[in-house]
């Protein structure tokens, strides 16, 4: 089934509370209403056809000039082989969804990411907290407004120029590989040339050629 098929049904069967289908340059997708969510996803489960049993990802995107956050949905079906996209708009001042972990287990940790990076709230999660960030992390690092803190208890948040850090990593191995290895010592100097002769002083007498023997 084509996602335009799925949509379609969908659209037969929640109405107004489903979208039109968007086409963007990836997945096509369809923005639901946030109160119908749960429904819709148990729907696109369990009805024979569609029975999309894997959530493949959740995640979400902050739109701070709209004001909104949009949580993401990316479906698919093993047995059918297709799948569709769905989003939910929330207001970002207060961005609450209900949880659809009870129609995928996945999203269980997906939605506590999404609650750790952007602050969505998934209303009857059953353990939702952080999963990347300390429980007393102060903000979403996500958001698009977001600003470091300077540090965590002590910690710095501050980074180097990861070419300086390099650098240094390099010239500490070219060090202990020339402490490991010290080159040879140098061969000994060679001996001074002879001094030559000081002026006006005569030759050193040759010696006469033997007399032939008789």
């Amino acid at each position: 089934m084509t996602t335009i098929e799925i949509h379609q049904k969908l659209q037969e069967a929640f109405g107004d509370a489903v979208g039109p289908l968007g086409q963007p340059k990836v997945d096509p997708f369809a923005v639901v209403k946030g109160d119908r969510i749960v429904e819709i996803c148990a729907w696109l489960k369990k009805t024979p056809g569609i029975e999309i049993d894997f959530l493949q990802d959740l995640t979400a995107v902050d739109w701070p000039k709209r004001n909104v956050i949009e949580v993401v949905y990316h479906l698919f079906s093993f047995p059918h082989r297709h799948g569709i996209v769905l989003k939910v708009e929330l207001d970002r001042a207060n961005p609450v969804v209900h949880t659809v972990e009870g129609v995928w287990k996945a999203a269980n940790w997906l939605e506590r990411e999404v609650y750790d990076l952007f602050g969505v709230v998934f209303t009857g999660h059953p353990d939702l907290r952080r999963v990347m960030l300390p429980d007393d992390w102060v903000g979403h690092p996500l958001r698009k407004d977001y600003q470091e803190a300077g540090g965590f208890h002590g910690i710095p948040n501050l980074r180097e120029n990861p070419l300086v850090e390099l650098r240094r990593i390099d010239l500490v191995r070219i060090a202990e590989h020339q402490k490991a290895n010290p080159p040879p010592p140098p061969p000994p100097p060679a001996p001074p040339p002879a001094a030559a002769p000081a002026a006006g002083t005569p030759p050193a007498p040759s010696t006469p050629p033997a007399a032939p023997k008789a």
